[in-house]
């Protein structure tokens, strides 16, 4: 799963736009890493951070 899907799988932003702006302004992590790039392919293992909160791609976190 791409980074801008996985914030809108989770409900953290309600569009493709806002996800691409958060993620572009450097406020989402992953792995403990700013992260620009929407289009970045996300692992089962990394960690994405957005406001504080922290999500394990393919866990049962969220």
């Amino acid at each position: 799963m791409k980074l801008d899907q996985f914030l809108k799988f989770k409900c953290l932003v309600a569009t493709g736009g806002q996800a691409k702006y958060f993620i572009q302004n450097g406020e989402v992590e992953v792995n403990g890493h700013p992260e620009t790039r929407r289009g970045r392919q996300l692992s089962d293992g990394d960690i994405v951070t957005f406001q504080g909160q922290s999500f394990d791609v393919g866990g049962t976190d969220g």
